[in-house]
């Protein structure tokens, strides 16, 4: 039989396939997203091995991370419901717990890039991402809300803001706001194509903040719209974004490579709280290869085009792969 052509040749060893790989996971371009609390350390149940973490506790634990190679972190704040209110007036508390947690780490680990959350749901008693009136979400309201919030979180010494929020014109506000008061180089990680996704729950659990009342529908987008995260991202980089988001990332992977196909931008996703809980939970029932799965789901989110990741597993990985796999 004459057979021209045999792709396996490519394969038949380690070091041949190695050699002709395509895609890598390097964990410089991770983001780890952590959560800080004003109560004590515990362990997030739907989200195993993964805390809420005291101020002095993600001090330690961002050190043991910093020794693994990870340089970037996303924090995330869990506020009790007496600190919420319909405004979010904690979130810009320069004496609260996140500009409290943003500051002492960026005062033990200069080095490090930052990354935080603008979005009114952590400290809204509603738990929506904006300004809650007659069962509707207020847009242009809620915009000074965020670049207050933005601007609060840059004069603590964040690196970069990510509004997770969804609210049209967001990001030209904030950059505005943002330059203003002289945060040129803050950059801005949009959020830019967030799905209305049912993939949030063990994030919710997290910082207990999901919606008391509604969804979040009329704002995060449909998961059935692929040309709609076009008009986001266009939007978003016309407005200044830096980088521009999909989010969540494991079954958005069409979305991922559109953006990259279409934009010189950077392109960021986010493995959400869900698809980390689904491999933990399915590894736990030994159906799965943790390792393997976790391998396979970060390496196709590179193979898709993002330039950078956001993921639970980010500690995880390094301890096994190392800096590159």
């Amino acid at each position: 039989m004459q057979i021209v052509h045999r792709p396996r040749r490519n394969r038949k060893t380690l070091p041949v396939r190695d050699m002709v790989q395509e895609s890598f996971v390097n964990i410089s371009q991770f983001i780890y997203p952590m959560f800080v609390t004003g109560g004590n350390t515990e362990q997030i149940l739907s989200m195993q091995g993964i805390y809420r973490y005291d101020i002095e506790s993600l001090l330690k634990e961002i050190e043991i991370c910093v020794k693994l190679g990870i340089l970037n972190y996303c924090i995330f704040p869990h506020y009790p419901d007496e600190k919420k209110d319909a405004w979010a007036t904690e979130s810009y508390n320069e004496k609260g717990l996140y500009l409290t947690a943003i500051k002492k780490i960026k005062a033990n680990f200069p080095h490090i890039t930052l990354m935080t959350d603008v979005a009114m749901d952590p400290y809204s008693i509603h738990g929506h991402d904006g300004i809650y009136a007659d069962g509707k979400i207020v847009n242009d309201a809620t915009l000074d809300i965020l670049s207050k919030m933005a601007v609060a979180q840059a004069h603590a010494g964040a690196d970069m803001v990510g509004p997770s929020d969804m609210m049209d014109g967001r990001v030209a506000h904030i950059r505005q706001a943002l330059d203003n008061e002289g945060f040129t180089d803050t950059s801005i990680i949009a959020y830019t194509a967030k799905y209305a996704s049912a993939l949030y729950g063990p994030f919710r659990d997290a910082l207990q903040s999901a919606p008391k009342a509604g969804d979040k529908k009329t704002y995060q987008m449909n998961p059935a719209n692929a040309k709609e995260a076009l008009l986001e991202a266009n939007l978003d980089a016309d407005e200044g974004a830096d980088i521009l988001m999909v989010k969540p990332a494991g079954m958005y992977l069409d979305v991922i490579q559109s953006l990259k196909n279409n934009f010189l931008h950077p392109i960021a996703a986010y493995q959400v709280s869900g698809e980390y809980a689904m491999i933990k939970a399915a590894s736990a029932q030994g159906w799965i290869d943790h390792d393997a799965v976790m391998y396979e789901s970060l390496i196709s989110i590179k193979r898709a085009g993002a330039d950078i990741i956001l993921t639970y597993f980010a500690k995880q990985f390094a301890q096994k792969f190392g800096k590159t796999s």
